[in-house]
């Protein structure tokens, strides 16, 4: 990938007229972490011509942003740099801080060699492989927070007051969040405070293709900066407490024609409310794949303690119109807008993937003509036909290192990556002692 120089001219001219004093090259990393370098705009010709320089493995850290070994990106290539190629059609200001504009970048090995294990390059090439079959893919992405005191680590509030007036403004930052998020380029179209206390929900529009995961990832990312500004901590993790609901991160998927530019899931001679064959097809595909799209939408092993009956969350691999126990929920049937929306996925899970897994699964189930098992009566948590999604994540990464088709779609080099250092996570859990343990056993042993 490489920038022509009247199109770096030009946005260097349009960086000059906005006056700009700083550029950020952001990398969107395994876990949709953004790693980024800040350089002066006055030395950024030179990164943006030949990319800018950063540690090769920092693509698949771990959560504590330890080297794994193993992945393929360290000591196998011997801990070289990878170059950073911003993506120019990204840039949007950092309006919290002044003269400071950012770029999302792509990760190559060289101008010519993508890192094939990179969450976005992953993410592309799923959208190539739609492109191949006539559609692009439109892509909503809603996520749940918790804003907590960083001290203690607890909610702001206590209670169950989800939609209550009070609370959605409960401190002054959640009305300069949502400032800062629309001059940051976020298009906000709602705002809540949700379920438990202290959690929220602040939706955006949905956007086609890589835009959409690239506005997810600015998302988040400003949500964390922003609080930790304010003095709040923001969290995104599933489960952050025994008794507290999960933060679910749902993704929302449509598909166009790219000959007519209709949507695919929708058919205006359909006569009875149901998906149609296209979004049926789509749906079985996502069932199909399951367990090993739930290795991405769920990647840490707190994400297994969301999925529990009765939780608004997914514990069986079922399909429902309006079921927000399914798996899968199909939502706006009849209309333009009728698409699946995958309730598995977490509220820390990396857009890019959640987004490329699903896409993928549904394809091959769009390619195949798959027929859609009948819906469960009532909701699908309730039925004792359905399978029980993955126990644990060690299950759903087998799943995953085992599904061909997947492993396809998203890449070999991703999905040995991925999985490699996300068992490395559960060897690290597995070695941890609990204050549960010490609790249970200290005095009485």
């Amino acid at each position: 990938m490489v920038t022509s120089t009247e199109r770096i001219r030009t946005f260097l001219r349009s960086l000059a007229a906005r006056e700009a004093r700083f550029l950020r090259f952001e990398l969107p990393d395994l876990h949709g972490i953004a790693r980024v370098k800040v350089v002066p705009v006055n030395q950024a010709e030179a990164f943006l011509r030949a990319g800018l320089n950063m540690y090769g493995g920092t693509v698949a850290l771990d959560t504590a942003s330890a080297i794994v070994p193993g992945t393929g990106l360290n000591e196998e290539v011997c801990y070289r740099d990878q170059i950073l190629l911003a993506d120019l059609d990204t840039l949007a200001p950092v309006p919290w801080l002044p003269g400071t504009w950012k770029v999302i970048c792509d990760a190559h090995w060289s101008a010519t060699e993508a890192i094939d294990a990179a969450p976005r390059q992953v993410l592309k090439r799923v959208l190539a492989s739609a492109r191949a079959q006539g559609v692009s893919a439109v892509f909503g992405h809603e996520y749940e927070f918790y804003l907590l005191d960083p001290r203690t680590r607890e909610p702001l509030f206590g209670g169950v007051h989800i939609f209550n007036a009070t609370r959605n403004h409960h401190v002054p930052f959640l009305d300069t969040l949502l400032e800062q998020l629309m001059a940051a380029g976020i298009d906000v179209t709602t705002h809540n405070c949700e379920y438990a206390p202290s959690q929220f929900e602040v939706n955006f529009a949905p956007a086609e293709g890589l835009a959409a995961a690239d506005k997810a990832f600015t998302f988040k990312n400003a949500v964390k900066e922003l609080a930790h500004r304010a003095g709040l901590l923001a969290s995104f993790m599933s489960k952050p407490a025994a008794g507290l609901a999960g933060s679910g991160g749902h993704v929302h998927v449509s598909l166009k024609d790219l000959r007519t530019g209709k949507p695919v899931f929708h058919d205006t001679r359909a006569r009875r409310p149901g998906p149609n064959a296209a979004l049926a097809a789509f749906t079985q595909g996502v069932l199909d794949h399951a367990a090993a799209v739930t290795a991405l939408a769920a990647p840490t092993p707190n994400c297994y303690r969301r999925f529990r009956p009765h939780t608004f969350a997914p514990s069986k691999v079922g399909w429902g119109i309006e079921d927000r126990s399914a798996f899968v929920r199909l939502k706006a049937l009849g209309t333009p807008a009728a698409r699946p929306e995958l309730r598995a996925a977490s509220g820390l899970s990396n857009p890019y993937l959640s987004a490329a897994a699903v896409l993928a699964a549904g394809l091959a189930g769009l390619a195949a003509r798959r027929e859609l098992s009948p819906a469960s009566e009532g909701l699908c948590e309730m039925n004792a036909d359905l399978p029980a999604l993955p126990a644990d994540l060690a299950s759903a990464l087998t799943a995953l290192a085992a599904d061909a088709l997947l492993v396809e779609a998203l890449g070999p080099a991703f999905v040995h990556s991925f999985c490699t250092v996300k068992r490395h996570e559960l060897t690290r859990l597995a070695e941890h002692v609990s204050d549960w343990e010490r609790n249970e056993y200290l005095e009485v042993y």
